[in-house]
């Protein structure tokens, strides 16, 4: 069962695959650009007009997203509490899923996320160890 948007405007049953596979790709782009809580709005139409398996596999894109967002922010609360919802939504697709690797993925996550992880007074957003998840090759 499609999730029934609060957006007006998006209709997730004329939400064609054409239209999926760009709002995917673009939300996945915007994750890496950094600017995540655009990327959170790109995949969310993706949760939205889907259904079954990859309407998780989505939402735990969406909660990556959010986390880096309010790290980003510095909102290291936000971020810790969401950082554990991505890696159980995202676990169950492990290693690679709709051609990411998610392996890669999670650990570049971890990485960028483990001052926050241990909760150390002071931990900031470092752009240049942010986590991609889209592969860029070496």
């Amino acid at each position: 069962m499609k999730v029934r948007p609060e957006e007006q405007g998006f209709d997730p049953d004329t939400f064609d695959a054409a239209a999926a596979e760009s709002a995917r790709r673009r939300g996945l782009e915007l994750f890496d650009a950094g600017e995540y809580h655009a990327a959170h709005e790109e995949l969310e139409r993706c949760w939205l007009a889907s259904e079954g398996a990859d309407s998780e596999f989505y939402k735990g894109l969406i909660q990556a997203a959010i986390c880096m967002h309010h790290f980003q922010r510095g909102n290291l609360e936000g971020a810790r509490k969401l950082y554990a919802g991505q890696r159980r939504l995202l676990g169950p697709y492990l290693p690679a899923h709709q051609g990411l690797d998610l392996v890669r993925f999670l650990a570049e996550m971890q990485r960028a996320l483990a001052p926050v992880l241990r909760a150390r007074d002071g931990a900031m957003f470092r752009e240049a160890e942010r986590p991609r998840v889209l592969d860029t090759g070496p």
